[in-house]
């Protein structure tokens, strides 16, 4: 069967996934290394992204505001860990003109600057210093703060949406009084994200603490949503952090209390990006493209008209407007249903693959005959084949126009759906034994280990410290293993001792390779 991205999934996983985004409109690469441009579809998903989720950020009593791009490296250095966990990755700016020297631009030595500016990895140390500012008595908090923004971190292997070196993401900042509120605050956003990734996303994720060596830089807790995609790899999808008092204590931010005495405040900080996006693709693509899941389709339904350069095309037209006016009227979660006319030149059948490969959930075909008939053909995307053949559908125009509400939340259902029992079917909880974990991951005879399809194991252990844990930690690094995340809810300690040391375990913990 001929598919409309190559290679499939099952041939190249890796190289599906860049013929999606190409094909989707979804982002290229610009010419700036590691750096992408966002495409319109590409776009329109981070929008009703970052519309959806920010109605949620509102409703928890933050507020939106926005802070410099560029950070003074003297904030950054205040904080030990911060500076170890990014210096790797930041961008600085040195200089603040250029000047044309020996027939090319260069710096000018001139214009250095007195203190070099970091370009925001994340703003922490920023945010905190306004902080200071702002938290003089306990009657000032919590200062609940987020603001959109890019930040840069300048990684070396990049893929598009996944790891760029500069992303798009929201980052939320806040101050309290007390370690229990901030830790109330961490868990409440970390609650915000899943409740979205699963009802939003149509992606379902496992909730869990990270473990002390895959904590946020300066984090005394970090908690994580984890996905699984198609080829049985993790992604973080999103992180929740408790700061404690390390940024308070290290930029002097103080209040007074009740007490009348000065105290450092406890913050909290968390955030999503446009791997979000990544994740999505990952989680819902199929072998002829994208996938949107409708609450975050830039359009719900793409109508084509199949015009053959005739007096009547423009009924044909007109229809198509008007069918696109009643689809309009109708409302699915909240808002009017997004209908696009799609009047471009072109074979209607490239145009209709154009938009399946963008991933618009459904798809209408309207002719002359389904002007006389009064029917709709269409496509739903998510089902869109029947074996070797297109599903193809029709009714009644009102039918179909009245009924889009109703099909757009069957189509966001049953994306969720699929991929839970993914979820769920590939979670091994019964590995007990290093040489099991072994087995399990090493890649079999005449398999290609890179597009090896592998679930996550769930296994039981002790949080390992000092040279055992370093041990530990490098063996799962050879395998290309990362411990993921401590799911949340878990009932008593496991009956069964942790597999790395024998030692009796606390928890369980989920390991995968991961993105």
């Amino acid at each position: 069967m001929k598919t409309a991205v190559s290679p499939t999934r099952a041939e190249d996983f890796p190289e599906w996934y860049q013929q999606v985004v190409a094909e989707g409109d979804l982002a290229v690469n610009s010419p700036v290394r590691g750096c992408m441009i966002i495409r319109p579809n590409g776009y329109g998903i981070w929008e009703r992204i970052q519309k959806l989720l920010n109605d949620r950020i509102m409703e928890t009593g933050h507020e939106n505001l926005y802070f410099p791009l560029f950070i003074p490296l003297s904030f950054i250095g205040k904080e030990a860990q911060h500076v170890e966990g990014f210096a790797k990755e930041m961008a600085v700016v040195t200089h603040h003109r250029l000047k044309m020297i020996d027939g090319e631009l260069k710096p000018d030595p001139e214009s250095k600057l007195a203190e070099p500016l970091v370009v925001r990895p994340t703003s922490e140390t920023i945010i905190g210093h306004h902080f200071r500012e702002c938290a003089k008595s306990w009657r000032d908090l919590p200062l609940l703060w987020n603001q959109w923004a890019n930040v840069v971190r300048w990684e070396m292997r990049t893929r598009l949406f996944l790891r760029t070196a500069e992303f798009l993401w929201q980052e939320g900042h806040t101050a309290h009084a007390t370690g229990e509120e901030a830790r109330e605050e961490t868990m409440r956003m970390l609650e915000v994200y899943r409740t979205f990734a699963e009802s939003v996303l149509a992606m379902p994720v496992i909730a869990g603490e990270k473990p002390a060596h895959e904590r946020f830089p300066g984090a005394e807790n970090t908690f994580s949503i984890e996905a699984m995609m198609q080829d049985g790899k993790a992604l973080q999808a999103g992180t929740s952090h408790y700061l404690g008092t390390h940024f308070s204590t290290a930029q002097d931010i103080k209040y007074q209390n009740k007490e009348g005495e000065l105290s450092y405040c406890h913050t909290a900080s968390w955030g999503v990006s446009t791997r979000l996006i990544g994740g999505v693709i990952m989680t819902h693509g199929d072998d002829d493209g994208m996938r949107i899941p409708p609450r975050i389709a830039p359009k719900h339904v793409v109508i084509l008209p199949i015009l053959r350069d005739v007096p009547e095309d423009e009924a044909v037209k007109a229809y198509c407007e008007s069918v696109a006016a009643d689809l309009r009227a109708q409302s699915y979660a909240g808002e009017p249903v997004r209908v696009k006319v799609d009047l471009r030149d072109g074979r209607a059948v490239d145009k209709r693959w154009a938009w399946i490969k963008r991933g618009a959930p459904v798809i209408c075909e309207i002719g002359g005959r389904d002007v006389a008939s009064g029917n709709i053909t269409f496509y739903r995307r998510d089902k869109l084949r029947d074996g070797e053949k297109l599903a193809v559908q029709s009714q009644p125009r009102a039918q179909f126009a009245s009924g889009m509400p109703a099909l757009l939340a069957e189509v966001q259902a049953e994306l969720f759906t699929d991929a839970k029992k993914r979820l769920d079917a590939n979670i091994v909880r019964d590995i007990r034994s290093m040489d099991e974990l072994k087995a399990f991951f090493a890649p079999k005879e005449g398999e290609n280990a890179e597009n090896a399809f592998r679930g996550w194991l769930l296994v039981p252990w002790k949080r390992p410290e000092g040279a055992e844990g370093e041990r530990i930690l490098e063996t799962l690094k050879q395998m290309k293993l990362t411990t993921r995340n401590i799911p949340l809810g878990q009932q008593g300690k496991p009956e069964s001792p942790c597999i790395f040391t024998g030692h009796p375990a606390d928890e369980m913990v989920l390991i995968a390779r991961s993105y």
